[in-house]
């Protein structure tokens, strides 16, 4: 993906960004999933067959789909992807895997030991490589290749393509320990990611030379170290072919061979029918297919009936048998000739089913979560106000249930930026922004100056409020004061007027409503008698105040960065809390008949945002998610304008670019947030030539104090103090409401029936060599019906 304002060479690790293209079906609830108090939140297990290494077959292919070729090898060029990644990890060092939780790993194959021995002066950590551990060519891995690696990544020499640096140019030197099984790290500043480097590690003939690393890794690699070694690349067949590796010191690989194919998400499930592929991800459409061709019926118990006339009833088959055997011979050729052609769909349909049945689905959530961005450069989404509206008006909670309740996933919105659920660093910090909450959107708007009012353009210059927009006196039902009068008494005996001292009273003494602007007929309520209610301004100045305690933005001497330095008279209100106000005496805006708001403005120009959307077949879901939000938002008077482009140019050409108001998309999850999600979150700053430059925050919006949390984080070696600041760092970025999580995105893998230890990974790191098909079950012994 484009990255946006960094020059190469100096942007820190990138994360990919992926679209939801996850849609709805009906699943077996997943069985496993936890829950607590909200600390670690709600989680699912891996789903992948697990099986132990002595019930699984010696021998094999297993051919898995994979959306295209990689452009390159070499994990840390800019063109590096998903695929990418799958593929080294059979091929490659991976020191620190994760596991199930997210959590890195020792991995024993290649090291013995690898801790921080010093802190002071220095950072100090000293690597024990396994003894066995060697390349395929059977050269000792060991320090020159630490070595190496560091100097091609870390940032000093241009002539490296390099995509990321992150926690290399704080290295100062890497030597030699007390014997060649020792690689002693020093570094030049404290680096609490330091799991995080040399995975993948590359031979030293990879990363010794800017021509070895720059192009001799894109489409071989002439030495590896992992279960299986890299057999070559067929770009005629589209499929990368793995061997197993005689060299692997660890448990042998139980597949032969493993063969990656290019496969588009569109013609997975023809792949899957005729058997050429036997794990692939795919969407909701193909693992619905999958889970009825397994019982060979509908969702409703009757026989499957699938593809062109599935939804035709008795009555219109009799109808078409009628026409196509009629008198009327033009009419009689056109029903035959439609017949046949279901006829042959339908076939094809059935065929395809029958081979579906050798699948299941394997579901979990996916290591990454789809969020609604707030481009908060310019326009209206240039106000924080603005943007936490419309982060209340969103019910998360009904987006999830709608994406992940069908789907048997635990359906819960998620709480963080910067961990997922089950990660040791998770903690739900969406009450620095708030929930769902109607009339707290209102106030945020109405103190920003978004009005029903605001929406209209005043003749003659004057503007809302004037004269011009007030009622004759002359003209008004005389009995309507004393109605008020008596009302106003009857409120205040009960506790409810404005004497009691109801919050969004402007002063100490009761307010007669003289102030307030009363609408007329047709002025955002039909019937012209609306309830009016005293100003939002406070409200939302309390929730502005909450929302900084909350954040924890307040400092022992109750200053930052973040707060008003300067309160004016009007803000300092009996009752109210330091913050933003609007006009004392503002009517909150009216609702329509239908409960809805109505449009609202400010200086004659409507409030509307941009929301733009991938038009692609495969981003369908994506576009139903957001329909729901524009709704969502409508009803507190948010007009959304959506604008569909083509999935080619939906990132790069928008997201990227800053070319929306409204986007969703998704980023991957990560163990080493204060690594990898800095440059998401990072404050834009300003270029040279005028531009921002914003290194992966595509929503423009991010602070000093987030800035500098996530530095202080970096550095900390306390891990459980680095996760405290982290977990500061997202209460901020909640407030900041530049983004919205909204949920952690499914899982759905198809694999072939027979294999084990392949599936839904989740956020775990695939054991390939454990992977293979189930022996055969011996004679009389009872069926496992798990699958």
């Amino acid at each position: 993906m484009s990255h946006v304002g960094v020059p190469r060479g100096t942007a820190r690790k990138r994360r990919s960004l992926a679209l939801l293209t996850t849609g709805v079906l009906t699943l077996p609830v997943l069985a496993g999933c936890s829950s607590d108090d909200g600390a670690t939140g709600v989680t699912a297990p891996q789903d992948i067959a697990v099986a132990g290494r002595s019930a699984v077959a010696e021998g094999g292919t297993v051919n898995w789909a994979v959306d295209a070729l990689p452009t390159t090898l070499n994990a840390f060029q800019a063109d590096a992807d998903s695929t990418t990644t799958r593929i080294t990890g059979a091929l490659l060092p991976t020191l620190f895997p994760l596991d199930a939780q997210g959590r890195p790993q020792l991995n024993p194959d290649y090291l013995e030991s690898a801790k921080v021995v010093e802190s002071e002066p220095r950072q100090v950590v000293l690597y024990r490589l396994n003894q066995q551990a060697v390349w395929s060519d059977g050269r000792e891995i060991g320090a020159p290749d630490f070595v190496s690696q560091w100097r091609a990544l870390s940032g000093k020499d241009s002539a490296f393509w390099t995509a990321r640096n992150a926690g290399y140019e704080r290295i100062e030197k890497i030597e030699r320990g007390a014997d060649d099984l020792e690689v002693r790290v020093t570094f030049a500043k404290p680096y609490a990611d330091w799991r995080s480097l040399f995975s993948p590690l590359y031979p030293k003939d990879v990363t010794g030379s800017p021509d070895a690393f720059n192009d001799g890794a894109r489409t071989t690699l002439k030495a590896t170290s992992g279960p299986f070694r890299l057999r070559g690349v067929d770009k005629a067949t589209g499929q990368v072919a793995l061997v197993r590796n005689p060299r692997w010191w660890g448990n042998p690989a139980k597949l032969d061979s493993l063969v990656f194919r290019a496969v588009a998400p569109k013609d997975r499930t023809g792949a899957l029918a005729a058997g050429r592929v036997d794990v692939a991800d795919v969407d909701a459409a193909a693992a619905h297919r999958i889970v009825q061709a397994a019982g060979g019926k509908g969702a409703d118990g009757q026989p499957l009936a699938q593809g062109p006339g599935a939804g035709e009833g008795p009555a219109a088959a009799l109808r078409s048998w009628a026409v196509s055997h009629g008198s009327n011979a033009e009419e009689a050729a056109a029903a035959q000739a439609a017949r046949e052609k279901n006829r042959a769909a339908a076939d094809v349909i059935a065929a395809e089913q029958a081979g579906l049945r050798a699948y299941v689905v394997r579901k979990s959530l996916e290591p990454a979560y789809t969020q609604l961005a707030l481009n908060g450069e310019s326009g209206p989404l240039a106000d924080d106000r603005v943007r936490r509206a419309v982060a209340r008006a969103l019910d998360r909670q009904e987006l999830v249930d709608t994406v992940l309740g069908p789907l048997g996933l635990p359906a819960r919105p998620l709480g963080s930026h910067l961990a997922l659920a089950g990660q040791p660093a998770y903690k739900d910090s969406s009450d620095a922004l708030g929930g769902q909450d109607t009339e707290e959107a209102q106030a945020l708007l109405a103190d920003a100056g978004w009005t029903p009012e605001g929406a209209v353009e005043k003749p003659d210059g004057t503007k809302a409020g004037s004269e011009a927009g007030k009622k004759d006196p002359a003209k008004q039902d005389p009995a309507k004061p004393a109605k008020k009068e008596a009302e106003k008494q009857e409120a205040e005996k009960k506790g409810t007027g404005p004497a009691a001292g109801k919050a969004g009273s402007t002063d100490d003494k009761p307010g007669d409503g003289a102030d307030r602007r009363e609408p007329a007929p047709g002025d955002g309520d039909p019937a012209g008698d609306a309830t009016h209610v005293l100003a939002p301004a406070p409200a939302a100045a309390f929730h502005s105040s909450a929302l900084l305690r909350q954040a924890g933005y307040l400092s022992e001497s109750g200053l930052s960065e973040d707060v008003p330095s300067r309160v004016t008279a009007q803000d300092k209100r009996p009752g109210g809390a330091t913050g933003a106000y609007a006009p004392a005496g503002t009517a909150a805006p009216a609702r329509a008949a239908d409960g809805r708001r109505g449009p609202l403005g400010k200086d004659g120009k409507p409030l509307t945002l941009r929301f733009v959307l991938p038009s692609g077949p495969g981003s369908q879901p994506l576009r139903s998610v957001g329909d729901k939000i524009s709704a969502m938002l409508e009803s507190v008077g948010i007009r959304t304008e959506i604008t569909k482009v083509s999935d080619e140019s939906y990132f790069r050409d928008h997201v990227a670019s800053g070319d929306y108001d409204l986007a969703l998309y998704s980023w991957p999850a990560t163990a080493y947030p204060a690594t990898d999600d800095r440059p998401i979150f990072a404050k834009p700053v300003p270029a040279t030539d005028g531009s921002l430059l914003v290194e992966q925050n595509y929503t423009r919006v991010g602070t000093d104090h987030i800035d500098q949390l996530f530095d202080r984080a970096v550095s900390e070696l306390d891990e459980d103090a680095a996760r405290d600041l982290m977990k500061q760092a997202d209460a901020r970025i909640w407030a900041a409401a530049g983004s919205i999580p909204l949920y952690q995105r499914p899982q759905l893998v198809a694999a072939n029936r027979k294999l084990a230890n392949v599936g839904a990974f989740g956020f775990g790191t695939p054991h390939y060599q454990d992977i293979g098909f189930k022996k055969p079950q011996a004679a009389g012994a009872p069926a496992n019906k798990k699958k």
